[in-house]
């Protein structure tokens, strides 16, 4: 018997309609959202769902923190015979990393090992942590394919006491790429 549920990849207008329909019919309401989250993909997490989590309580689950593998480093140089780009199905995860915008996103991951360095990690654990330093992220699920990179993952959690809010500003400044929401024009 299911006591609580979530969405994945449903627009805050879904995930709101959702919750109106179980409070109407006095159900159990979503309590979280599955997104992707990583360095490069910001928008839902960031500017669509913080209302919802502050609203109604929902909570994201985010997935995909190093981006399917472009964050961990193995794509740097292209892509390597035995990674999953390399996949026929995985297409889509080739021509990515191979486009300009990919290569754009290598030279930023160049530019955040610095910052890696000052704090001690891996540039795949200051993405993770980076991921949890977002308060309306409740855990990030972590896809790895082997022991080493799970406990190299999980070293994200000596990081996260690490990010200062100037550090998360530094990132912001590389990356570019912040997304705006409503309380930043109340500002």
């Amino acid at each position: 018997m299911a006591m609580y549920w979530g969405t994945s990849r449903w627009s805050a207008m879904e995930i709101m309609e959702a919750y109106s329909v179980a409070r109407q019919f006095n159900l159990i309401p979503p309590v979280c959202e599955q997104a992707e989250y990583h360095l490069f993909q910001r928008e839902k997490i960031e500017a669509q769902l913080p209302e919802l989590y502050h609203k109604i309580g929902v909570g994201a689950m985010t997935w995909s923190p190093l981006a399917c593998g472009i964050i961990s480093g193995k794509y740097e140089n292209g892509v390597p015979d035995n990674s999953r780009a390399s996949l026929k199905c995985y297409q889509w995860l080739k021509d990515k990393i191979c486009s300009e915008e990919g290569r754009k996103q290598q030279a930023k991951l160049k530019d955040l090992i610095p910052i890696a360095e000052r704090l001690s990690c891996t540039l795949p654990q200051l993405a993770v942590a980076w991921c949890l330093r977002n308060g309306g992220v409740s855990s990030v699920l972590l896809g790895s394919s082997n022991v080493e990179q799970l406990v190299e993952n999980l070293g994200a959690i000596q990081v996260l006491p690490k990010m200062s809010s100037q550090t998360v500003n530094e990132i912001d400044t590389i990356l570019g790429n912040k997304p705006y929401s409503k309380r930043d024009y109340r500002s």
